[in-house]
């Protein structure tokens, strides 16, 4: 087989008279089902947590705690997983269709092994937000959130390895189409397995995560029957000595998967380090912050699936040794990042009163505070979020051509060295509070944001 199964779906004849409007339509269409597929991933969590709103803001402030613990944890995996978006796309734009499958089945070993240690961590969550000083009402609700979500942690991480090669052979679509599909399952494992209904027993949160756990098995399942059965994908072969683990290629992946887990581990750490100083002001503070960070995931799911475009676009063109292709695929993606991020940023701020009273419910008696400082949260954050686009979609170009240790050290400056020293001490040595918390993260972000594009200018030289 050759990588002519996955080639491009033809452009609109009239519209491609430039390579960097040929550049614009490929990046287009490319990241639009990645965008979507993330979106339709936020759009389950948010159902989650708008559920769980109903128990009332102890409950918001435990989902966001229990959220601390796994996803700081599952960032290790999910950024080795990454690592098979940049060796797959170098292997297709070689034409090199063995080393794709190669990269695939490296992928899922190494999901395997470091999915072991994640759970573990799922299973201790408790002892560990007590040994960090939070309260342990709120942390033993957060262990019964993760005593749920822990059991998905494998299928999550295999998905993700399903996910980056299926984008690297250009044909994301099907990761969409199951995303979609799971979010009424979700839904509906949710509700009756959080509050008892249609039979089922009430399970609280462990049930809502374990509806999760329910749901990451089953797009799991899908997307490897896409692999198998579906063309381009069963041309690949992706499962054929399935048992045979190639070290060699294994380490090349941890090694430019390893600074990927780190950054991406620097950058949720400071946000989940955020939420354990918003637990120190105080329980409100805390659930605002839970709430206007939902509603900025939504917002950065957009760039993050212009990112993975960027990250599959540049390894295109550095496997076929374009060096002008790397350059106007990595300034395309940024340019179309940061212009839908402004749009939608000057979007959700004018209407961010409303968006917030989606997740609370009407029964708890810290409502109208909760609220009006998570509005507040996100109106402080409007160059955060244009700045954390930005971030995204450079660190996705330079992920195509495999540089992932020194955009490492930029993360390490711009989230720990400016961003939580500055987070830690205009929210709690000022009176700015909780949204001193934010002026911090948004400036660690542009400094971070600003680095990765002045190492994109060099490398792209």
């Amino acid at each position: 087989m050759t990588s002519s199964a996955g080639t491009n779906h033809a452009p609109p004849a009239a519209a491609l008279t430039t390579p960097f409007a040929h550049e614009l339509w490929d990046t287009v269409r490319l990241a639009a089902p990645m965008a979507l597929t993330q979106l339709s991933q936020i759009a389950m969590m948010s159902t989650d947590l708008a559920f769980i709103g109903r128990l009332g803001g102890e409950a918001v402030a435990a989902a966001a705690l229990s959220g601390t613990v796994y996803f700081v944890s599952f960032t290790v995996g999910m950024g080795l997983m990454s690592a098979v978006a940049p060796l797959a796309a170098q292997a297709f734009g070689a034409s090199d269709p063995a080393l794709v499958r190669r990269s695939l089945r490296v992928g899922l070993w190494v999901g395997l092994f470091i999915a072991l240690p994640i759970m573990a961590i799922s299973f201790n969550g408790e002892a560990i937000l007590v040994a960090l000083g939070q309260a342990r009402g709120v942390a033993h609700l957060a262990q019964q959130y993760l005593l749920g979500l822990a059991w998905g942690v494998a299928p999550a991480l295999w998905f993700l390895a399903l996910r980056s090669f299926m984008g690297a052979v250009n044909r994301p679509e099907p990761v969409l189409w199951i995303t979609l599909a799971a979010i009424p399952i979700n839904a509906l494992l949710v509700y009756p397995l959080l509050f008892g209904h249609w039979g089922l027993p009430q399970l609280g949160l462990t049930g809502a995560g374990l509806a999760t756990s329910l749901v990451n098995l089953t797009t799991f399942v899908a997307g490897l029957w896409f692999a198998i059965r579906r063309p381009p994908f069963r041309g690949y072969h992706v499962l054929a000595r399935l048992w045979r683990i190639d070290w060699r290629l294994m380490w090349q992946l941890v090694v430019i998967g390893a600074p990927i887990s780190l950054a991406f581990l620097l950058e949720y750490g400071m946000f989940s380090a955020a939420a354990l100083l918003m637990g120190l002001i105080s329980t409100t503070a805390l659930a605002a912050h839970q709430i206007a960070l939902q509603v900025t995931a939504v917002l950065f799911m957009i760039p993050f699936g212009i990112s993975m475009a960027a990250t599959v676009r540049v390894g295109h063109a550095a496997g076929r040794g374009d060096a002008a292709g790397i350059r106007r695929a990595g300034w395309m993606a940024m340019l179309l990042g940061v212009t839908l991020a402004v749009i939608l940023t000057l979007a959700v701020i004018a209407a961010r009163f409303p968006i917030v009273h989606l997740f609370l419910g009407d029964g708890a008696t810290d409502v109208d505070a909760t609220a009006a400082l998570a509005a507040g949260l996100l109106a402080v954050g409007a160059t955060f979020f244009v700045t954390d686009a930005l971030q995204s979609i450079a660190i996705g170009a330079l992920r195509g051509i495999k540089d992932t240790r020194v955009p490492l050290l930029f993360a390490i400056l711009g989230y720990w060295v400016i961003g939580f020293p500055a987070s830690y001490a205009l929210g709690l040595h000022t009176s700015l509070g909780a949204t001193g918390i934010w002026i911090g993260l948004s400036a660690g972000t542009a400094l971070y944001a600003s680095l990765l594009i002045l190492r994109f200018v060099k490398l792209s030289r």
